[in-house]
């Protein structure tokens, strides 16, 4: 099967649901649709194309975008793109956003503390045109305990502010703590092909019926430069995307839906080829052989 081919959509991949909210397992991340870099780094992205890029991916069936405050460089912000490109939005359109980090006009990063996540959920709501947030992570910032920022965000929940809760970067103890202050629908890490710290994170969202939704899944350890920044691919991703007309992009995003029917991909591009080859990745159905040859290389 050629996966650059046009035809296939976001529903390919099969679906998750949110707490009540039904997503395809393909989604969008929105970091990169401001710019070439992170952040505030580089050149800024072309707004008509990041415009495209967000249109397009709603007409491939993708109802799964992932977004924060804390998405801007110089010249664009990745909230206002969305409300741009998508407002009003269609119905079944899951935006989740994050908060704990934060950063004031000139780029400069703060951690929130739990009495300034308010402004924080009221900032995304503003960006985004939007009287509730679907979905809101709690990014861990290096702190031992979120139990108390958890529960801010509980209130804001219970408040109609946001409708579910999620938590990010955290290990198997945070999210307990983080359930026995209120449900969690989904847990975002890190966990890419190279790198996976956190697999015993991954067996308690499986068990619990919890999404699992790791970022850099393409980039592996070129982390926020994209995927570009990673270095060589291993001959094993080579190998398995030769033998299936795909890119080692599409193989890596394949081996992440792979680990289970509750992980949640949210690749993100400002390049609207790049968003075609994504969504068909979620059609791309690796062997167990070949799992097991991905399994090797990373080890």
């Amino acid at each position: 099967m050629n996966h650059t081919a046009t035809g296939i959509d976001a529903t390919a991949a099969g679906t998750w649901t949110l707490g009540d909210l039904r997503v395809n397992r393909i989604g969008l991340g929105a970091m990169r649709l401001t710019g070439s870099a992170a952040f505030d780094e580089g050149t800024p992205s072309d707004r008509d194309r990041s415009v495209r890029v967000l249109r397009r991916a709603v007409e491939l069936g993708v109802n799964h975008i992932d977004t924060a405050s804390f998405y801007f460089s110089r010249l664009r912000s990745a909230n206002e793109l969305i409300a741009t490109a998508l407002s009003p939005y269609p119905d079944g359109l899951v935006i989740a956003t994050k908060v704990g980090p934060g950063r004031d006009p000139s780029g400069a990063w703060y951690t929130a503390e739990p009495e300034q996540l308010r402004g924080q959920v009221e900032e995304n709501l503003r960006q985004l045109g939007r009287d509730h947030l679907d979905l809101v992570y709690l990014r861990r910032m290096g702190q031992s305990s979120i139990a108390e920022h958890v529960g801010a965000l509980a209130e804001l929940r219970d408040a109609g502010l946001i409708r579910h809760l999620g938590v990010s970067n955290v290990t198997p103890a945070q999210l307990a703590e983080a359930r026995a202050v209120a449900p969690v629908v989904a847990v975002q890490n890190r966990f890419t092909l190279d790198g996976r710290p956190h697999d015993e994170v991954l067996r308690h969202c499986a068990d619990d019926g919890i999404a699992f939704v790791p970022y850099f899944a393409i980039a592996g350890s070129g982390r926020e430069q994209g995927a570009t920044a990673a270095g060589p691919e291993s001959a094993q991703v080579l190998a398995v995307a030769a033998a299936h007309g795909a890119s080692a992009a599409q193989v890596r995003l394949a081996w992440t839906l792979q680990q289970g029917p509750h992980v949640l991909a949210i690749p993100g591009t400002g390049d609207p080829d790049h968003l075609e080859a994504n969504v068909a990745a979620g059609a791309l159905r690796l062997s167990p052989a070949e799992m097991n040859l991905l399994a090797a290389a990373a080890r």
